[in-house]
């Protein structure tokens, strides 16, 4: 009960470490799969895990948030156990070694990059969606104003992974429909002018 109870502060200590004006780690703990499974959601490098999350918090979920109004983290952090329990039972999570520098923000990818990702929802997307928006106005939205690495949009709710990373790729991709991938570096419209696509969005608010 002591240990339990110890790992209780200790969790409740890193959840109010700010990250950014808007987001406290707290926000990208909780988890679906580890409240069902029992695994408790923490960083093995507490230290790299808030440089990679502020740096997501503050390059790209702060001038969402400051742009559209709220942003709710729908998937944040994993741990590398979380993570692999949540691939190996085909729960919506990729591989270990893919999440690297993605939702595993306290581990470097392949390159050596730190980074780190999350699932979120913007309640002004969802409104946009209903209305008969395409989910590509926003994802040519980020692309030209927030130094993003990778962009993933899903079915439900307007979601999408938004990812910071060190010397980023400029990927997005959709599971929505049109599904597939919409840029990558070896696209040559990679740097057209977009704007048209989302002339009906509010003015862009950078980081304050």
């Amino acid at each position: 009960m002591h240990d339990r109870a110890k790992l209780s502060r200790y969790l409740e200590d890193i959840g109010r470490t700010r990250l950014s004006p808007n987001f406290f780690f707290r926000d990208f703990l909780h988890s679906e799969i580890a409240a069902a499974f029992g695994v408790v959601n923490r960083p093995d490098d507490l230290d790299l895990a808030i440089e990679a999350g502020t740096r997501l918090c503050r390059e790209l979920l702060e001038p969402l948030h400051a742009t559209f109004g709220k942003v709710c983290v729908r998937s944040g952090y994993r741990s590398r156990e979380l993570n692999a329990l949540g691939h190996r039972l085909r729960l919506g999570c990729a591989s270990n070694a893919y999440n690297y520098a993605g939702h595993i923000w306290d581990a470097r990818d392949a390159e050596g990059r730190i980074g780190a990702t999350a699932t979120v929802v913007i309640p002004w997307f969802v409104d946009y969606l209903e209305n008969g928006g395409d989910w590509r106005a926003m994802a040519w939205f980020v692309h030209d104003h927030l130094p993003y690495s990778y962009l993933c949009f899903y079915p439900r709710l307007g979601a999408f992974n938004i990812q910071w990373r060190e010397q980023p790729e400029r990927k997005i991709m959709s599971w929505r429909y049109p599904k597939g991938i919409l840029t990558q570096p070896s696209m040559g419209y990679l740097f057209d002018d977009h704007a048209a696509a989302y002339v009906n969005f509010p003015p862009f608010v950078g980081r304050r």
